[in-house]
């Protein structure tokens, strides 16, 4: 008999070692409950922040048309040609998976007029985005973006607050010593001239250049300036600046951002060759990151044309996006645990199924009463039980069996000390409360 017993525990070992026959599809990642405490964080954090600052909630579908990214991106820029999502429903329309955010909050503002809302406009959004990319640590095939957007003022101080409020969250989720780089790109005025001396400086480089940024010279000649690659690097450098070429509006609006981060106290590091990857930005653009450039953990900048690609009128705006995986991941490498305040908790034990029914009823008590209760209803010994206490390291514990349901009382134990007590029932509400206090 024991050994059939043996055996069968091995049967049962094996039998939930193996998985399933299915996994995620490569480049997407499941958020599990060990990692709970760092989303909640976000979540509460960012909602904290937002309502400090004055921003509202929006949420937009993650379904869209696939032309309303292909008019804002940009069709030359790297999400329209490799990492955008695109397919056709059995409807026949052409949808994709959103690969960024703003592009859809700016369609939702003009089909839904919410410039009678506010103006300036500010709202935030939390969500999953999709890019067919390399997966890589902190960015994945679906990933999730934390974005706070200012929609309808071309004012400079609303570049700065921009900034500000990523500074917010960043602090408030307990990181430190982040660092910003920041430029202007121009504008519709001065940006041609701009590209055109680009232009000129690599057109006898061209052998020189990487394949992808062949391409780049004849579609979307700034992304030179953005490539990875070692030797496209070394090139950069003594490329055209600019700041050089800006108008003297931009000029103006770029030596104003800087005046309000210097007085605000914000370290800047000036990167003329800082360039966004999609076509929509203008003026001010900006990255922060931890450590080291390739970090980036938010960027964003002016979109103030995005609307006029949509179909609207001009409408001045500036936004960021925060990629959430990256922070959470910046976090865990610097061993810096989510500052949560937790609601305490309590254990429940019910030994006998005449104890189990009863419990079910009381446990519910507990919990009208905004006290969270933990159990294990379906193991019958009271010491299995006792070990999921153990095991979720809960100090106070409630033990319920068939005596204590005749006698009208329950048994509250202090799973430190080992001291207990019986209480009357109609008491255990009370009592517990006060523990946990």
């Amino acid at each position: 008999m024991k050994k059939i017993k043996q055996r069968n525990k091995k049967i049962e070992k094996e039998r939930s070692r193996k998985t399933s026959q299915f996994q995620t599809v490569k480049g997407m990642a499941d958020i599990l409950p060990k990692d709970q405490n760092w989303w909640k964080m976000i979540n509460k954090v960012s909602d904290s922040v937002a309502e400090l600052h004055d921003y509202y909630f929006m949420e937009t579908p993650i379904l869209e048309n696939a032309g309303l990214f292909e008019a804002s991106l940009g069709e030359s820029t790297d999400v329209i040609e490799k990492e955008m999502y695109v397919f056709k429903t059995k409807g026949g329309d052409r949808v994709a998976l959103r690969p960024e955010g703003t592009t859809a909050v700016v369609r939702s503002y003009l089909e839904n007029h919410l410039g009678y809302f506010s103006s300036p406009l500010r709202v935030y959004y939390m969500g999953p985005m999709f890019r067919y990319e390399r997966p890589q640590a902190g960015r994945y095939r679906q990933l999730h973006q934390l974005g706070f957007e200012i929609i309808g003022d071309s004012d400079p101080v609303y570049d700065v607050q921009i900034i500000l409020v990523v500074f917010a969250f960043l602090k408030e989720m307990r990181l430190k010593n982040f660092k910003i780089r920041i430029n202007s790109i121009g504008c519709r005025v001065c940006r041609p001239n701009y590209k055109q001396k680009i232009k000129e400086y690599y057109r006898t480089k061209k052998l020189e250049l990487c394949d992808d940024c062949n391409e780049r010279y004849e579609k979307n000649i700034l992304r030179l300036l953005d490539c990875k690659e070692a030797g496209c690097r070394i090139l950069v450098q003594k490329a055209p600046v600019i700041l050089d070429s800006l108008c003297q509006a931009c000029n103006n609006h770029f030596r104003t951002v800087l005046e309000l981060l210097e007085d605000n106290a914000i370290v800047y590091e000036p990167d003329p060759y800082l360039v966004r990857g999609l076509d929509y930005y203008s003026k001010t653009v900006f990255e922060i990151y931890y450590d080291n450039p390739a970090n980036a953990l938010a960027g964003g900048g002016r979109f103030d044309y995005l609307s006029e690609f949509l179909g609207g009128r001009m409408l001045p705006s500036v936004g960021v996006a925060i990629g959430l995986e990256r922070v959470i991941e910046t976090l865990k490498s610097l061993e810096i645990e989510p500052n949560l305040k937790l609601k305490s908790r309590m254990f429940f034990a019910a030994v006998g199924d005449n104890a189990k029914k009863a419990a079910v009823k009381f446990i519910d008590q507990l919990r009208e009463n905004n006290v969270a209760v933990v159990e294990a209803l379906g193991k019958k010994s009271l010491r299995a039980q006792l070990k999921i206490a153990d095991k979720y390291h809960l100090q106070t514990v409630l033990i319920f069996g068939q005596k204590e349901l005749f006698e009208e009382m329950i048994i509250i134990r202090d799973m430190k000390t080992g001291a207990q007590e019986n209480i009357v029932l109609s008491k255990m509400t009370e009592e517990v409360k006060r523990r946990l206090r």
